[in-house]
């Protein structure tokens, strides 16, 4: 079986059992139990949520994110993590989880879009922030192979009713929206086919790297 893990913040955690299940014949899924937070966090804690979830040395591949925690803005401040070490940052999780997973293949998924409008004004995401912070990530990785899953673009025009708040996705409708993009994107990198995927009629897009995302 192949061997996927999924790393990132509370977006992450809204589709990983749904992965999980749709390759429950194909692939072990593995992530951790909680959430994954700033990309400082995960350069902190990679190593230990890989040794203490025996994930093992032959990952096939690794889907991961960071930012929107970076870029959160509270009571008008700045964001809470600088766009200069946000893109050091990055650059040192992507060593570091290519040291963790050296047989892997890599993607990175953009931070997703938020609904200003539903926000607070003392605890606050900007989109144009997020932007800011997606092109940073996107910089830092350019000279990788990793390949961008622009979650981003997906979710700047879904209406309302997918969300389940005014930053997360945990209805129906946005968990099969994201989590059927994160598992096309695995099934191209993987060679999985529809018939090995547990959901009814399944027909994943087809990604490469000119058009997954950036």
């Amino acid at each position: 079986m192949k061997k996927i893990v999924l790393i990132g913040d509370s977006i992450r955690m809204g589709y990983d059992k749904y992965i999980k299940d749709a390759l429950s014949d194909t692939a072990e899924v593995f992530y951790p139990s909680e959430n994954c937070r700033f990309a400082e966090y995960i350069l902190r804690y990679a190593h230990e949520w890989k040794k203490n979830g025996n994930w093992g040395d032959d990952v096939d591949l690794v889907h991961w994110n960071a930012g929107l925690w970076d870029a959160l803005e509270l009571f008008g401040d700045e964001p809470l993590t600088s766009l200069s070490y946000y893109r050091e940052a990055i650059i040192r999780i992507d060593k570091r989880l290519r040291m963790l997973f050296p047989k892997a293949k890599f993607v990175f998924a953009t931070s997703t879009n938020v609904s200003e409008k539903m926000a607070a004004p003392e605890f606050m995401r900007h989109n144009a922030t997020i932007e800011k912070y997606n092109t940073e990530a996107l910089c830092a990785l350019a000279s990788t192979d990793t390949v961008i899953n622009d979650l981003f673009l997906l979710t700047s025009t879904v209406p309302d009713s997918y969300r389940s708040d005014w930053v997360h996705f945990y209805t129906p409708e946005g968990t099969e929206l994201i989590g059927g993009k994160v598992l096309s994107v695995i099934c191209e990198l993987l060679s999985i086919s529809p018939n090995e995927v547990n959901i009814k009629n399944f027909e994943p897009e087809r990604y490469s790297r000119s058009n997954i995302g950036y």
